[in-house]
């Protein structure tokens, strides 16, 4: 009799929703790690697939090892494949332990791997990209834990000023009158592992352009074992969905458990007809290969439209 082939690791999702490509591989206490490369940005960092390491900055969202465990290894492969020190932004009171993990490793392997350390606490924020900052807020889970919201800041003509000859701005610029407003725009928001509560209603989560958010519990008789291991489970998703503005919901850290067809077929039925288009499955490999397949078809048409229109 021949042996059996040795399990598969979990292939890595990928959505293009745009101008944002969110890839990764999240199964609940196995491996999160979500990659959005246009921000530089993972969250989390699972076992650091080799992806990952072109990120310049990991948002840790708390300790657990299954969204924590890499974290050595991509401060060392950065650095031995040239691509710069990487920095590792967590909560405060995480911070120190990653320190005493990198200074173990250095007395194990005789050599020390260069690493970056930045606690950002509740409500505090650090620029990762120019005007592109990234907030963290408290979330709700078994140990410290946080989320995050990238966002952008954009300067922009006073409401009150449009329609305003050019002459006239800048006389009132050269009276020292501020005639610009900062927006904020929030691009990208990772839940990280979390209950329902209001932390998930805040301004800059709902009105995400994407929303990046766990659905660990599907199972109408889960929601106490949802509430025990403080994630969420479907019901209190749906009740975010209905609140979100954004663009695109992805859904994360669904048990390996959850079989994928019945998983997509719950969800689409709980959902709301104007919201389906609009939620997505990370880890949902055939159906989110197909829409991109779609997606590619559909850019290749507007390509053949425009050549043809300038011919």
């Amino acid at each position: 009799m021949l042996p059996r082939e040795p399990a598969r690791s979990p292939q890595e999702g990928f959505l293009y929703i745009p101008p944002y490509c969110v890839q990764g591989i999240s199964v609940a206490g196995e491996e999160t790690v979500i990659q959005v490369p246009e921000l530089d940005i993972c969250f989390d960092i699972g076992r650091c697939p080799r992806f990952a390491l072109a990120s310049p900055f990991v948002a840790l969202s708390h300790g657990h090892m299954d969204h924590s465990a890499g974290i050595a290894y991509y401060f060392s492969q950065r650095n031995f494949q040239g691509m710069g020190t990487g920095t590792v932004i967590c909560h405060p009171v995480v911070e120190q332990s990653i320190q005493n993990v990198m200074r173990a490793w250095i007395d194990l392997e005789a050599q020390r791997s260069p690493f970056k350390v930045v606690a950002l606490a509740p409500e505090a924020e650090m620029e990762i990209k120019n005007h592109t900052f990234l907030r963290a807020f408290a979330t709700n889970h078994t140990v410290p834990s946080i989320g995050f919201v990238v966002f952008e800041r954009r300067s922009k003509l006073r409401a009150d000023l449009a329609g305003l000859a050019q002459e006239q701005l800048i006389d009132l610029k050269k009276k020292g009158q501020n005639i610009t407003q900062i927006l904020e725009i929030p691009l990208v928001c990772y839940t990280g592992d979390t209950v329902r509560g209001a932390h998930l209603e805040r301004p800059d989560v709902l009105g995400a352009k994407i929303l990046i958010i766990e659905c660990t519990f599907m199972e109408p008789g889960h929601r106490d074992r949802a509430g025990v291991g403080k994630h969420m489970h479907l019901d209190d998703v749906l009740e975010i969905i209905a609140l979100s503005k954004a663009e695109g919901i992805v859904l994360t850290h669904l048990s390996r458990r959850t079989h994928m067809v019945q998983a997509r077929k719950q969800i689409e039925d709980a959902l709301r007809p104007e919201d389906r288009a609009r939620v997505h499955i990370l880890m949902d490999s055939r159906t989110n290969r197909a829409r991109y397949e779609r997606q590619q078809a559909e850019a290749g048409e507007k390509e053949e439209a425009k050549g043809g229109a300038t011919a």
